[in-house]
């Protein structure tokens, strides 16, 4: 499990038919062989470590639901740590199960924030409520509004600049998971 709140970004080495090959510093050291890491809010396990970089494996379902079939070298990714059983919780509860991918519509700026539209698929529009719970990119996000296949976030400026989302453009496509509570309460309870 993650908690949305992303602890660096890096940097795409190589992108494979099933590999990406990832350089961060900061996360790198942190890694062994086997562990969990969001990449972009996409859960993968890390199967190499070498001098400041990793490589994950990637499954074809993986690729097809989300960006990361879309990443070059050179482009700048999210990463999180599966958080520690005895770790702090914050951000929101977070699988690393990405359910789809969205499209920046709009990026505005509102006093110190950035407040982005994002326009999602039909089928995960139902999950997404105003004040709820919305991982963009692997970072925990409280929905503004919601509406007609479209939601809003507000990012502050820590976000802004810790993340690779100061270097989005309209027209990008990100990562979009929804709350797990949702999900299970329209499982759970029949015609909710």
């Amino acid at each position: 499990m993650f908690t949305g709140i992303i602890q660096t970004t890096g940097k795409v080495k190589k992108v494979g038919k099933d590999r990406l090959t990832l350089e961060s510093e900061a996360l790198a050291g942190k890694l062994v062989i086997g562990c969990s890491v969001a990449v972009n809010g996409a859960c993968l396990t890390a199967v190499s470590i070498d001098d400041g970089t990793f490589s994950v494996d990637v499954m074809p379902e993986t690729f097809q639901k989300t960006n990361l079939g879309l990443l070059n070298a050179g482009d700048l990714v999210n990463l999180e740590l599966a958080m520690p059983a005895d770790g702090r919780f914050e951000g929101h509860m977070v699988l690393g199960h990405v359910e789809g991918v969205g499209e920046i519509k709009n990026i505005q700026d509102e006093g110190n924030s950035k407040i982005l539209t994002i326009q999602l698929p039909q089928a995960l529009s139902q999950f997404i409520v105003p004040k709820g719970s919305v991982a963009v990119e692997g970072i925990s996000l409280t929905v503004i509004e919601s509406e007609g296949g479209r939601f809003t976030v507000g990012i502050i400026p820590h976000t802004w600049e810790q993340t690779h989302l100061h270097s989005i453009q309209i027209g990008d496509k990100v990562n979009l998971e929804t709350d797990i509570i949702a999900k299970y309460l329209k499982k759970l309870v029949p015609g909710a």
